[in-house]
């Protein structure tokens, strides 16, 4: 690791006048020292250095300025360095404003580090306090929503963005607006599929709002030509989002009445990916039971004692196990199925040369 002599020369480096070659060559350094767990733990300790390495987000050369954003997609992936970058650096208001200009080349690195930095509730409050001041959260939908807003950028990334803000009560309450009809724009990218980023982002921000009770009915319908979700992480997302309407007694009703649970059984006939079916039959499992007593009809607001609290937590741990064996189990099938038929298909290759040869 760099002492604290080569930190600062290699700082003097970063200045903007410094010549194009040098300081391309201190970037380079910098996203490799980035690239790894301790490197982006000195990185902490050297807020200057951050400082100077953000300021070259503006830099002439494009090929800099890449190096640079890049630097700081992969010090946004360690949360220890979330504070240090949104209360040090100060990252957040520049990245905002550049990601409102339609024609900026590096947008979706922007949206990287923003979902990145809203992963954990503590930077996520941040980071939705500054959107709200500096551009507002119906902004930033207004750019997700509107195709092709950025001709140099795709804006996948603002899905999981979304979704990683309405784990704030605030932000849902922004999404579950009626007057806003936000999520009525959200729905249509459910079945975005030219990105599996964005389409669970969408899902993502529905399931967390799920977290408050009575989501729009528009939720209800689907197109004739509906197709099963291809990403088994997206389709676990969906039964997490089913299961959590289901905590309230009008949610539960509403879900028998629409003949939820056929439906949950023809998939789970279908579904193959282990966790996928373990969400499937908590939701089955609900759906099939018998009602709560009066007065506990809403499971989200029931106290569960610590010793029961406990026992669940040990269910679950187990409940895991056995889905890892299972699916490891299913990975050896496979593998001994490929191992056949690459073997038959070696048998009639060796048939077919002797058939030659004769």
């Amino acid at each position: 690791m760099l002492s604290d002599s080569e930190a600062a020369e290699l700082l003097s480096f970063l200045s903007p006048g410094t010549r194009a070659d040098v300081k391309a060559q201190a970037t380079e350094y910098f996203l490799g020292l980035s690239g790894h767990r301790d490197g982006c733990r000195f990185l902490r300790t050297k807020p200057d250095i951050l400082a100077g390495l953000f300021a070259l987000t503006s830099d002439i050369s494009i090929a800099i300025v890449k190096d640079c954003y890049y630097i700081f997609i992969n010090l946004s992936a360690d949360e220890t360095l979330h504070q240090v970058l949104v209360a040090d650096v100060k990252v957040l208001p520049v990245l905002l404003k550049n990601l409102l200009d339609p024609e900026y080349m590096f947008s979706d690195q922007i949206c990287t580090i923003l979902s990145n930095l809203t992963r954990h509730e503590k930077t996520c409050k941040t980071v939705f306090k500054v959107i709200q001041e500096e551009v507002g959260l119906a902004q930033v939908v207004e750019i997700f929503c509107t195709e092709g807003y950025n001709k140099n950028a795709k804006l996948h990334y603002l899905g999981p963005l979304l979704s990683n803000l309405t784990q704030l009560p605030e932000a849902r309450n922004y999404i579950l607006d009626k007057d806003r009809c936000v999520v009525q724009r959200l729905l249509s990218f459910t079945q975005f599929q030219a990105s599996a980023v964005r389409r669970g982002g969408v899902i993502g921000t529905l399931r967390n709002c799920c977290f408050d009770h009575g989501l729009p009915v528009d939720l209800q319908y689907l197109p004739e030509d509906k197709k099963r979700e291809e990403d088994p992480d997206i389709r676990k997302m969906l039964l997490e989002t089913l299961l959590l309407l289901t905590a309230t007694k009008a949610g539960r009703q509403t879900l028998k009445d629409k003949n939820v649970y056929p439906i949950m059984r023809e998939f789970h006939n279908w579904e193959k990916d282990v966790h996928v079916t373990a969400a499937c039959e908590k939701l089955v499992q609900v759906l099939i039971g018998d009602e709560p007593e009066e007065g506990m009809e809403n499971l989200m607001e029931l106290e569960i004692p610590e010793d029961v609290q406990e026992k669940l937590k040990e269910a679950d741990a187990k409940e895991e196990q056995e889905l890892e064996k299972e699916q490891e189990r299913l990975r050896q099938e496979e593998e001994e199925e490929e191992k056949k038929k690459k073997s038959d298909a070696e048998g009639t290759d060796k048939e077919q040369e002797d058939g030659l040869i004769r």
